[in-house]
């Protein structure tokens, strides 16, 4: 069993910042991909930005520039740097993990619970 614990959401003012954090735990072989992706009232979900292996990333381009993503690959951590946050960032941000639980097994992809982040005067 695998269970993705995400924190850091909030309220913030436009030109503000905020880090998010998602942590994995349960029976981990290994990790791929780890990711942020946001929903938005009325809005599909949308992908953030994600890591793979740690090394490897990749931006949505309404984001780049102002988002970090990285990696804690000893606590299989992966968090989210935004800065300079604007009104349509707002949403619910998901985290996501590619996970192998065994070395014969095939990788499944876990979510987290969301966290809401609002960016509002």
């Amino acid at each position: 069993q695998v269970q993705l614990v995400e924190s850091g959401g909030g309220l913030v003012q436009p030109g503000g910042s905020l880090t998010l954090s998602c942590a994995a735990s349960g029976t981990i072989f290994s990790i791929n991909a780890m990711g942020w992706y946001r929903q938005a009232p009325g809005k599909p979900r949308e992908l953030v930005a994600r890591s793979f292996g740690g090394r490897s990333t990749n931006y949505a381009d309404s984001v780049k520039g102002r988002f970090t993503i990285s990696r804690d690959n000893a606590k299989n951590t992966v968090y989210l740097q935004m800065n300079s946050l604007r009104p349509e960032d707002t949403a619910v941000y998901y985290c996501y993990s590619e996970i192998r639980a065994d070395y014969d097994t095939a990788k499944e992809t876990y979510w987290g619970q969301g966290t809401q982040v609002t960016v509002s005067s």
